[in-house]
C-alpha cells in the first residue's frame, strides 16, 4: 500500500512524458506549456513535500496518506477531463498536492516500523522499487492508453486506482504515533520555501520565451533567492523548525541529498526528452517510444531492490558510488544518438543508465531517512523527497531549455519535426546529456569525499 503510493506519484510523470506530443497537437500547446504539464505536477509535490512531511508528524502519517491519495484521484479526474490547456495546468496543481502528503508519510511509516537496519533496507528498498516500476510501466501503458484510448485516459485511469488503494490503505495501514510538537505549525517558513521553488522553476521554464535578461525573469530569480536566504535564517532561529538545517552539518545527509537532487535531476528530466527523440526525431508511435524508454525503468526495477540488499550487507557507500558512476557514464555514452539512430543501438545504454540510478536511489534513501531518530523522520524524508521533486523540476526545465534552445524548433515541441528541425534537436539533447552526464559524475565525487568509509555515521541505528 505505501510503495503503491509512490508509484502512482512516479507513474503520473512517466505516462504524461509519452503524451506530450498529442498533447500540444490536440490544445495546441507549445514547448512551454507542454514543459508546465510536467512541472505544474512536480511544482506542487516538491514546494509541499517539507511541509506534509511535518504535518504528517503532527496530525497522523496515515491520515495525511490517505488525504494524499484522495487529492491526487480527484485532480487526475479534473485533469482528464479539462478542454483547454489553462484547466488542465489547474488539475495538475491540484493533482501535485496528493504525493506532497502521501509520499513523505508512507517512507516515514517505514522507517518507523522497520527499526531494524537490514530489513529497513530492504523495504526501503523495495519502495524505490515501486518508483522503477512505474518508470518501466509508464511510458509503455502511456504508449498503449494514448495510441488506444487517447491522451485523457492518461490522467483518467489514476482515479479508480486511487480508490483502490484509499481502500487497502484504510484497512491495512498501521497508524503511527505523533511527533510531540514543541511549538506552533512553522507557517511562515512553509510560506517561504514554497515562493524559493515557485520562483525559480517559473524563472527556468518560461526564461527561454521571455528571454533571460527580461525583468519578469530576473525578478523571479530574484524572489527566489531571497525567499530561499530568508527560509534558511528563518529556520535557524525556530525552536521547532519546518526545517533543521543542521542537518546539513552531516556530511553524509547533506551529500546523499545533494546527490539526490542531482539524480532526479539528471535522469528523471532526461526521460520526457527521450520520448520526445523517439516521436518527433525517429518519427515512432507513442506506444513505440514508450517501449523505447522502457528500457531504463525495467532496469531501474531490477537494480534497486538488489541495492536494498547490498545496503543491508555491506552498507550505502559502495552501491551508492557504484550507481553514480555507471549512470553518469552511461548518460554520456548516449551522446551517439543521431538523426537515425534506432532504438535497438542504445537499449542497452539506457538500461545502465536506469539500473545505474537504481543502485544508487536505495542508499541514498536509506541515508536520508535514518540520519536522525524515529520522531523526526518526517523531516528528513520530507527534506529527502523535496529535492529529490525539486531535481525533477529542474530537469525539466533546465534540460528543456537546451534541447528545445534553437527558436527554429521551440514552437513545434509537441509536433514529429521536419528534416531542418530534427538535427537542431539532436544537438539540443547532446547539449543535455553532458549536463547530465557530468552532473552526475560530479555527485560521484562529492559523495566519495563526503561519505566515510565505515557504516558508523551512515545508518542510524
Amino acid at each position: 500500500m505505501l510503495a503503491g503510493g509512490l508509484f502512482l506519484a512516479v507513474l503520473s510523470t512517466t505516462v504524461v512524458s509519452v503524451a506530450l506530443p498529442m498533447i500540444g497537437d490536440d490544445l495546441s500547446a507549445g514547448a512551454t506549456a507542454l514543459e508546465w504539464i510536467v512541472d505544474a505536477y512536480v511544482l506542487v509535490y516538491a514546494s509541499l513535500l517539507v511541509a506534509g512531511g511535518v504535518i504528517g508528524d503532527r496530525r497522523g502519517r496515515k491520515g495525511l496518506f490517505l488525504l494524499g491519495v484522495a487529492a491526487f484521484g480527484l485532480g487526475s479526474l479534473v485533469t482528464g477531463l479539462a478542454p483547454s490547456i489553462g484547466l488542465l495546468l489547474a488539475g495538475r496543481v491540484l493533482q501535485g498536492l496528493g504525493p506532497a502528503l502521501l509520499v513523505p508519510g508512507s517512507l516515514t511509516i517505514i522507517r518507523t516500523v522497520f527499526e531494524d537496519e537490514r530489513r529497513r533496507a530492504a523495504a526501503i528498498g523495495l519502495w524505490s522499487m515501486s518508483s522503477g516500476l512505474a518508470l518501466a510501466v509508464g511510458p509503455v501503458l502511456g504508449g498503449l492508453i494514448v495510441d488506444g484510448a487517447g491522451w485523457r485516459w492518461v490522467f483518467l485511469l489514476n482515479v479508480p486506482l486511487s480508490a483502490v488503494l484509499i481502500l487497502l490503505a484504510a484497512r491495512y495501514v498501521p497508524r503511527i504515533p505523533l511527533t510531540p510538537a514543541r511549538g506552533p505549525f512553522d507557517r511562515f517558513g512553509a510560506a517561504l520555501t514554497t515562493v524559493a521553488v515557485a520562483a525559480i522553476a517559473f524563472a527556468l521554464i518560461d526564461g527561454q520565451d521571455r528571454g533571460w535578461s527580461s525583468a519578469p525573469i530576473l525578478a523571479a530569480f530574484a524572489v527566489g533567492a531571497a525567499a530561499l536566504a530568508g527560509f534558511v535564517a528563518w529556520e535557524r532561529r525556530m525552536t521547532d523548525p519546518l526545517v533543521d538545517v543542521a542537518l546539513f552539518r552531516s556530511p553524509a545527509f547533506a551529500a546523499a541529498n545533494v546527490a539526490a537532487l542531482v539524480v532526479f535531476f539528471s535522469f528523471v528530466g532526461a526521460i520526457v526528452y527521450f520520448s520526445a527523440y523517439f516521436q518527433q526525431v525517429l518519427g515512432r508511435s507513442p506506444l513505440a517510444a514508450g517501449v523505447g524508454v522502457s528500457a531504463i525503468g525495467v532496469a531501474f526495477a531490477v537494480a534497486a531492490p538488489l541495492s536494498g540488499r547490498l545496503v543491508g550487507r555491506i552498507g550505502p557507500r559502495p552501491p551508492m558510488l557504484a550507481g553514480l558512476i555507471v549512470s553518469g557514464l552511461a548518460m554520456l555514452g548516449l551522446l551517439r544518438l543521431g538523426v537515425g539512430t534506432g532504438m535497438g543501438a542504445i537499449w542497452w545504454n539506457l538500461a545502465l543508465a536506469g539500473g545505474g540510478v537504481g543502485m544508487c536511489l536505495t542508499p541514498m534513501t536509506a541515508i536520508a531517512v535514518s540520519a536522525v531518530d524515529a520522531t523526526r523522520a518526517g523531516m528528513a524524508s520530507a527534506v529527502h523527497n523535496a529535492l529529490r521533486q525539486l531535481g525533477q523540476v529542474l530537469g525539466v526545465a533546465v534540460l528543456g531549455a537546451l534541447v528545445y534552445g534553437d527558436p527554429a524548433i521551440r514552437d513545434d515541441a509537441g509536433r514529429r519535426l521536419d528534416p531542418r528541425g530534427r538535427p537542431l534537436f539532436v544537438a539540443g539533447l547532446h547539449h543535455a546529456l553532458w549536463a547530465s552526464g557530468l552532473a552526475l559524475l560530479a555527485a560521484a565525487a562529492l559523495a566519495a569525499v563526503l561519505l566515510p568509509r565505515s557504516r558508523k555515521g551512515l545508518l542510524h541505528e
